[in-house]
């Protein structure tokens, strides 16, 4: 037995000393290893910081680029915007002052209608000349002496009345002005559609590329972030990684030295204990020493020859793993070692420690992705729902947006048609005006001249029967015309409009009383044509007010629904670029959630089967370690049985 623990020391003292000799050298190479990693570690951070700031400087250039984008597509649909009210003004402004100039020509053609058919008398007379008379004088660019022409021929001035021939020629001369004015503001109008028509097809060329650039420059603005948080957590990785192998670095020198100092002295502790164990062994195989234990102690003999053998151990090893519950291949492998004689049990222990450290350095790996890939879920889903918050606001946005142009659009068209209703009011009412005129005059006319000749009835006959309510006419300087028929036997005055008096038989008396009948009458007739007139005056004088009071409203309802109707074409345009800058918003966004859906799809992916077997993995690499440890104290001499059970690992 002492043989065999002295040969069994010395196994101990070569195994101890081929370990610590890959020890050392473990020690040597893996220095040199971290050191080179602790270097390399270095640049690769420097090139991640760099990458990461170009990322960032390059993230936000894009967003510079992209706010420039949008200030320029706003820029262009503004000037669209304005370049649509402008067009609406400049319509607006076109067509009232064609309507003013068109309302022009109307009482110019008529006074020209009229004078050459020799009525320009009865033109005069009519409201047309009252309206001719109103543009004569707010013709700024007329020539004075035409105006004052047109003024006296359209008041029937009898000092200066001029010739129908020249005020025709006037009259036409304006009427060009007019004509060439109308021409001027169509001209206008044309080369103003022009203008406006290149603007739009300019402006919507140059929306085409913005648009383009600002879908590729969101798209590229979406994936940085990602490619950033990517580089984040590959600096993060490295920058721990660096701390770890500086400290195993230190931890690595110190073990190695204490591992020098445990050899040195086991070297030392060994050679002592052999060197006993070669005298022990020396006293005891004395031949003298033999024949006295053989007559003292029967048996003792066996003292010398007990020894362990390599099979029960490597069954007891066996036993220990057999409780292992496992698929691992490493284990696996160790028990058939532990079956087959060919392997060394120093050989199995090494691969039970290198098998233990794998395990260890999985469980390692594996609580360090559980914990990377919780940190990564609760980024991406706080990054998803930021976004889909987003999405949310951009269709609310759209939501409320939608139906206003088709509202405006509607208020358009209502506030259009008011206007053409109101145009086509103003000119109804016109025309119905000048015909209330038209009849006033005449009407006015033939009832004064009705009552004249009542009156003079009555005066006539007042002069026979009622002598003294009989007015005389009164006297008046003769013309030499007037001489002329005197001379000739004729009347003058009034009584040469009648024709003569026929003969007839003289009355033997007056009728006064019949002729008061008549002269009642008479003054019944009067009363109804001055009550006539009063009303046609009255009736004439509201309608004309009224005319009045209804073209002031209409044009100040004219001028304000034109105004509302800049403003809401102003905010159509705006609201369709609004509308269109959300939708594309909106398309950004979800292209930024389907890659962050995308990404947390690839997570899941990665670890779920982790997450989720983790505790399992856990349990079953700690029975495998716990198994491992047991089968090694087995083979380093320990019965196994009297070791207690001990977790390896624990979940960070």
């Amino acid at each position: 037995m002492l043989q065999n623990l002295k040969t069994k020391v010395e196994g101990e003292g070569e195994k101890e000393r081929e370990i610590h000799e890959k020890y050392m050298c473990y020690c040597k190479n893996g220095a040199v290893s971290l050191e080179k990693s602790v270097a390399d570690a270095g640049p690769k951070i420097s090139e991640l910081e760099s990458a990461i700031t170009e990322s960032e400087a390059k993230k936000a250039g894009l967003d510079n680029e992209i706010v420039n984008h949008l200030a320029d597509q706003v820029s262009a649909k503004t000037a669209m915007a304005e370049a649509t009210a402008l067009r609406g003004k400049e319509k607006a402004e076109f067509d009232s002052a064609t309507a003013d100039e068109q309302a022009e020509l109307g009482p110019i053609n008529e006074a020209l209608a009229a004078l050459e058919r020799g009525a320009g008398a009865s033109f005069i007379q009519s409201s047309a000349s009252q309206v001719l008379k109103k543009v004569v004088q707010a013709k700024n660019n007329m020539n004075d002496g035409d105006r004052s022409e047109l003024i006296s021929f359209l008041t029937a001035d009898t000092e200066y009345a001029p010739a129908d021939s020249e005020i025709i020629g006037i009259l036409k001369t304006l009427k060009d002005e007019v004509t060439a004015d109308i021409a001027d503001f169509l001209k206008a109008e044309t080369a103003s559609i022009v203008a406006y028509d290149g603007l739009m097809a300019a402006k919507k060329q140059e929306l085409a590329p913005i648009q383009a650039m600002l879908e590729g420059k969101r798209l590229r603005t979406g994936q940085i972030p990602v490619d950033i948080v990517q580089m984040k957590n590959d600096l993060g990785d490295t920058g721990e990684q660096l701390v770890q192998d500086k400290k195993f670095l230190t931890d690595l020198s110190a073990n190695c030295a204490t591992k020098e100092k445990f050899f040195s002295e086991n070297v030392q502790m060994r050679g002592q204990e052999i060197q006993a164990l070669a005298d022990t062994i020396k006293v005891l195989n004395d031949d003298d020493a033999l024949e006295l234990f053989k007559k003292a102690l029967p048996g003792a003999s066996s003292l010398f020859q007990i020894s362990e053998s390599t099979t029960d151990m490597r069954a007891r090893a066996l036993s220990a793993l057999a409780s292992v519950k496992t698929n691992n291949v490493g284990v696996d492998f160790i028990v058939l070692s532990l079956h087959g004689k060919k392997a060394g049990s120093n050989k199995i222990v090494k691969l039970i420690d290198d098998l233990t450290a794998a395990l260890e350095k999985e469980g390692q790996d594996d609580a360090e992705k559980k914990e990377y890939c919780a940190k990564q879920f609760d980024e991406a889903d706080d990054k998803k729902k930021m976004i889909e918050t987003e999405v949310a606001d951009h269709e609310s946005t759209i939501a409320d947006l939608t139906m206003v142009p088709a509202q405006l659009t509607e208020e358009i068209d209502a506030l259009g048609d008011g206007i053409r209703d109101l145009d086509k009011s103003v000119a109804e009412a016109t025309a119905q005006r000048k015909e209330e005129a038209d009849a006033y005059a005449p009407l006015m006319a033939n009832d004064a001249t009705a009552k004249d000749l009542i009156l003079f009835a009555k005066n006539r006959l007042n002069k026979f029967y009622n002598p003294k309510q009989y007015k005389a006419p009164a006297e008046r300087e003769l013309t030499d015309e007037d001489r002329a028929t005197l001379a000739a036997g004729g009347t003058v005055g009034f009584a040469q409009q009648l024709p003569p008096p026929p003969a007839a038989v003289e009355a033997y008396s007056k009728k006064s009383e019949q002729s008061g009948g008549v002269v009642a009458l008479m003054d019944l007739l009067v009363k109804g044509l001055d009550k006539e007139m009063l009303e046609a005056e009255a009736t004439e004088k509201n309608a004309q007010e009224d005319y009045q009071n209804f073209m002031k409203d209409a044009a100040a309802k004219r001028s304000k629904d034109a105004q509302a109707l800049s403003d809401k074409e102003g905010t159509l345009a705006d609201t369709k670029a609004r509308l269109l800058e959300a939708k594309d918003s909106k398309a950004t966004s979800e292209r930024n959630l389907m890659a962050v859906e995308q990404y947390i799809g690839n997570l899941h992916a990665d670890c779920d089967w982790l997450i989720k077997y983790f505790d399992m993995r856990l349990e079953a690499r700690n029975a495998e370690i716990e198994g491992l440890q047991n089968a090694k104290a087995v083979l380093k001499g320990a019965d196994y049985s009297f070791l207690q059970a001990k977790t390896f690992l624990h979940a960070k």
